[in-house]
C-alpha cells in the first residue's frame, strides 16, 4: 500500500461507516473494486453484491467474509450511501436512476452514464496532480471514471510538461479483451483453443480473430468498435485536463487477457535527455524501469502503477519515446474508490443511513 492510500484511509477510519453497494459484482470489475474496497479499508458497515440472474447465488469474498450475489432489485438500494455502477453500460442505464432515487451516490465504472445532465468524468490521480478537486454537492450527480488509458497519457502528458513545452504527443494504445468482461476473456481463451485444435473461431464478441492477430477495426457484425474506443479515451483526456497538450491517438486490440500497453511518441520544444525526463516522469502512480529493462502487461498485473521504459528517438533530437504498461482493471476500480472516498464529504455525518 502506498503512502497516499494508507494517509488516505487513515483519515476516513473511525469517521463514518457507509452501507455500498457493487452493482454487476460477478464481473471481473465488480471483483476488483470489491478487493480495492478491503486493501483501502474503505470504511464499509454492509457492501451488497448485485448482479443479474446469471449470478444469483454466486459466492464471492469481501473482506474476510463470503456473501452471496442478489438479484438487482430496488429496495437493494435503499438507506445505500454508494453504488458502484461495474455492469455492462445496458444495465447501468437501466438501474441507476432507481438508485439516484433512493438517495445513493453513484460512482460508474460502465462508461454508460457520462452523457447524463451534471455527471462528471473525474480522475483523482489528475486531480492530485494539477491539486483540483471538485467541490462536494449536497446531491451529486454520477460521477463516470475516467478511461485508465486516458489516466495513464493524461499524467504522462502533465508530467512531461514538467521539462519544457510538449509540441508533439502520439500514441498507440494496445488494448486488452478484459475492457469487454469475462465474455471477451472467454471469447479469446476459446479462439486460441480452437485455433490449435482446427476448429471454427467462436466472434460473438469481436466478430474477428483476436487470437494470434492484431486487429486496428474489429468485424462488421461487432456491437463494439475500436475507433469509439479511441473517441472515449480522447474524450475523457480532455476532460480530465482540459489544456493539456493535443493528442493524437489509436487503439488496436492486442490478443492479451488483461493490462493496457502503449506506445508514445513525445516531441518537445528542445531537447531533453533521457535521465531529466525519467526524473520528471517518475513519482507517484509512474515508476521508470530500470535501464535495460522494460514493462510489460504481465509485469504491470496488480499494479497500482504505470510502468514505464523510455528511449531516444534516432532521427529526431527533439524526440522520445515511452513504452507503457498499467492494470487496466486495478486502475479504474482504484480511482472509482478514490472518488467514494472524495465524495463522502457529500454523505450524511455522525450516523449509518
Amino acid at each position: 500500500m502506498t503512502s497516499a492510500t494508507k494517509s488516505a484511509t487513515a483519515d476516513l477510519r473511525g469517521v463514518n461507516l457507509y452501507r455500498v453497494a457493487i452493482v454487476g459484482a460477478a464481473s471481473l470489475m465488480g471483483k476488483e473494486i470489491a478487493e480495492v474496497l478491503r486493501d483501502r479499508n474503505f470504511p464499509t458497515v454492509d457492501i451488497r453484491l448485485l448482479d443479474d440472474d446469471e449470478s444469483l447465488g454466486q459466492l464471492e469474498a469481501v473482506g474476510d467474509e463470503m456473501t452471496f450475489i442478489q438479484s438487482i432489485r430496488p429496495e437493494q438500494f435503499e438507506h445505500v450511501d454508494f453504488t458502484f455502477f461495474a455492469s455492462d453500460p445496458r444495465a447501468t442505464r437501466a438501474k441507476w436512476e432507481t438508485a439516484r432515487d433512493f438517495g445513493n451516490t453513484i460512482i460508474d465504472s460502465s462508461g454508460a452514464l457520462e452523457d447524463v445532465p451534471g455527471a462528471s468524468v473525474r480522475s483523482t490521480w489528475i486531480e492530485r496532480e494539477i491539486e483540483h478537486s471538485s467541490p462536494p454537492q449536497l446531491q451529486p450527480a454520477p460521477v463516470v471514471v475516467a478511461h485508465p488509458a486516458a489516466t495513464a497519457l493524461a499524467l504522462l502528458a502533465l508530467r512531461a510538461g514538467k521539462i519544457g513545452k510538449v509540441e508533439r504527443l502520439i500514441a498507440s494504445v494496445f488494448e486488452p479483451v478484459s475492457e469487454h468482461g469475462q465474455k471477451g476473456i472467454d471469447e479469446l481463451q476459446e479462439q486460441t483453443v480452437n485455433l490449435l485444435s482446427f476448429q471454427e473461431l467462436p466472434k460473438k464478441i469481436f466478430d474477428a480473430q483476436i487470437a494470434f492477430n492484431m486487429v486496428a477495426r474489429y468485424g462488421t457484425q461487432s456491437k463494439h468498435s475500436l475507433e469509439k474506443v479511441s473517441d472515449r479515451i480522447g474524450r475523457h483526456y480532455r476532460w480530465i485536463v482540459p489544456n493539456a497538450v493535443q493528442l493524437s491517438l489509436t487503439t488496436v486490440q492486442a490478443p492479451v487477457f488483461h493490462g493496457h500497453a502503449f506506445s508514445i511518441y513525445v516531441e518537445m520544444d528542445k531537447p531533453s535527455g533521457i535521465k531529466d525526463f525519467s526524473e520528471a516522469l517518475a513519482g507517484e502512480h509512474v515508476t521508470v524501469t530500470e535501464a535495460g529493462e522494460s514493462p510489460t502487461n504481465v509485469s504491470a498485473a496488480g499494479q497500482e502503477n504505470i510502468l514505464v521504459s523510455l528511449r531516444a528517438d534516432e532521427n529526431r533530437k527533439n524526440g522520445l519515446w515511452i513504452w507503457a504498461a498499467i492494470d487496466n482493471l486495478r486502475v479504474s476500480a482504484v480511482t472509482a474508490v478514490e472518488c467514494a472516498e472524495a465524495l463522502t464529504a457529500s454523505r450524511p455525518k455522525g450516523q449509518i443511513q
